[in-house]
């Protein structure tokens, strides 16, 4: 009987494998021991520009124009994002989301403004 291996706690890949006394995921690169504890890991809270704690789903506002790298375009003020995703911060970019017009685009948090429901 084959022994299965946990998925990886940080992208959840089920792609895993053991190096050594650590565990890897292929998919991510993140490598943890097989008996560590992975309900201590850190969890990130992402607050918009006001300070109100940012969910996946939520519906934000861009708070000022945003210049887009390589484009003559800019996503203007006031423009609302449904159905963001939270993401590890790459270069201070957290949010994952689609901007029609724009197609998929990471935002960072501090300059949206979650819309109240």
């Amino acid at each position: 009987m084959e022994a299965t291996l946990p998925n990886c706690p940080k992208c959840d890949s089920e792609y895993t494998y053991e190096d050594g006394l650590l565990l890897v995921c292929p998919m991510c690169s993140h490598e943890w021991s097989a008996n560590e504890d992975n309900s201590s890991e850190e969890v990130t809270i992402i607050k918009d520009v006001n300070g109100v704690e940012l969910n996946d789903g939520d519906t934000v506002t861009v708070v000022k124009d945003l210049k887009i790298k390589g484009s003559s375009n800019s996503i203007k003020q006031g423009t609302k994002v449904k159905g963001i995703r939270l993401v590890d911060p790459e270069d201070g970019h957290d949010i994952d989301c689609k901007i029609p017009g724009f197609g998929q685009i990471g935002l960072k948090s501090s300059v949206v403004k979650k819309v109240s429901k």
